[in-house]
């Protein structure tokens, strides 16, 4: 016979106010962490990321509103009722003990049927999705501190652009050919110019050296020269940190779209999909493509100059454009990686949830080809998304024809704006003192009103 728990009536009160406390204690301590990293990005004047990190917070709110929902509506769901043999389809274990149902619904068993949602189901839910949002800001954080220690040797990349060194390799008044440059010995190779060739060319070279030295150097100087024409005192590195901070508000966050995968992997997570042979490796190959079409965009690059001039003066000088890019939409890069993120957190989260409520071992993964399978892919493509493809696309996303706003710094920023306002104002009271302006002028030159027409 079931013991049925405890209510609040039954419960002391110095247990419930006890819990009450370190409930509200946790949630201040959580609180006030946010609000010191808040005032560290202010204080370091990095904009985007304060953004960024109220985008987590409002996701924690909506997580915690998803979860009271979920708790008063547990009832009313579980008290659904569907034919039995619809119960049974698309289970993640293949097979379901059908006496299980007069246990957990009565209402529903003695009609012969079976609920659409027990409240046990709805309890474990809750879990998953907390450690779902868990896990994809974890991850995302994780994922941009992989890509700014990938691009903190840039730094003396840029610092090494101020030397007399580059500057006589950059001296316009040298001219060589564009084979005898480094980035065109790096590009210009025979594989490169076949279009069938170029691609698994481009695919290999993301795994050894996938943002060069001589790579940096060149898109910066067409960078720098598209849009500020001999402008060297550019720092190009600050510039591309404060793009990937803005970006990195854009992958924290979940829209409804992503909402709308995590339903459909739940869905797809039944047996008859045999979803754990093939849905780990997605994640893995759509990596894979992006750093392909980012290498393969430098390539075109090199290509597109060489075939305008075969003599260059001083560099090879490539030139920002949105048609390299898939559908002319550098953003659209940015929604692929902020995809893979989230799938990828989305598996390693889902791993998790079932090993804490159903054991290493359950149906979720009887193998442990399964459990390894899981656990190298998701710890695999959340490296290479880190530290490889995103300081990649940080670099090439950059060439697209138009110039991003974060290439303005933050006093910059402020200073338009305040122009901008005291622009306004300025307009607008010429505004104001036009119509009085108008009246004098009108009655001066009326017919009926003139200094000639006075009557003597």
């Amino acid at each position: 016979m079931a013991v049925e728990a405890k209510t609040l009536e039954e419960t002391p009160t110095w247990a419930v106010a006890t819990v009450c406390f370190f409930l509200i204690l946790i949630s201040i301590f959580i609180e006030y962490l946010l609000h010191l990293l808040a005032k560290y990005f202010n204080k370091k004047r990095r904009k985007y990321l304060i953004q960024a990190l109220y985008k987590i917070k409002t996701e924690l709110m909506l997580l915690g509103f998803i979860s009271l929902l979920m708790t008063v509506l547990e009832k009313p769901v579980a008290k659904i009722c569907i034919p039995k043999s619809a119960g049974e389809t698309f289970l993640p274990c293949g097979s379901v003990d059908s006496s299980d149902w007069s246990e957990q619904e009565t209402k529903c068993s003695e009609q012969g049927k079976a609920s659409l949602l027990s409240t046990e189901g709805m309890t474990q839910l809750q879990y998953l999705i907390f450690v779902l949002a868990s896990f994809h800001s974890v991850s995302s954080i994780l994922t941009f501190c992989l890509g700014m220690a990938k691009m903190r040797r840039w730094e003396s990349w840029e610092a090494e652009t101020r030397t007399l060194d580059y500057q006589f390799l950059t001296d316009p008044r040298r001219f060589q050919l564009t084979h005898q440059t480094s980035f065109g010995k790096r590009h210009l190779r025979y594989w490169n110019e076949n279009s069938v060739l170029r691609w698994p060319a481009c695919f290999l070279r993301q795994f050894y050296g996938s943002v060069s030295k001589v790579d940096y150097f060149t898109l910066r100087h067409g960078f720098i020269m598209a849009h500020f024409d001999q402008d060297n005192n550019f720092d190009f590195h600050r510039y591309i940190r404060r793009a990937l901070d803005k970006d990195f508000g854009v992958m924290v966050g979940i829209s409804f779209w992503i909402w709308m995968f995590a339903i459909s992997f739940i869905f797809f997570n039944a047996h008859k999909f045999y979803s754990y042979y093939w849905l780990p490796f997605i994640p893995l190959v759509m990596l894979l493509l992006v750093g392909t079409k980012l290498q393969a965009i430098i390539t075109l690059m090199c290509l597109d100059s060489h075939d305008k001039s075969h003599v260059v003066k001083g560099t090879l000088l490539v030139r920002p454009s949105d048609h390299l890019f898939w559908f002319g939409r550098p953003k659209l890069l940015l929604q692929l990686l902020h995809f893979i993120s989230f799938q990828n957190s989305f598996q390693l989260a889902f791993f998790t949830w079932t090993w804490y409520k159903f054991g290493f071992r359950s149906c979720f993964h009887r193998r442990t080809e399964d459990i390894v399978i899981r656990v190298v892919m998701g710890v695999l493509v959340h490296f290479l998304c880190g530290y490889v493809t995103l300081p990649l696309y940080a670099l090439v996303t950059q060439m697209g024809t138009s110039m991003r706003p974060a290439v303005f710094t933050e006093d910059v920023i402020e200073g338009l704006k305040r122009w901008r306002a005291k622009a306004r104002k300025n307009l607008k009271n010429s505004y104001s003192a036009r119509p009085s302006l108008d009246t004098s002028l009108s009655l001066d030159s009326s017919p009926s009103f003139s200094l000639h027409s006075r009557p003597e």
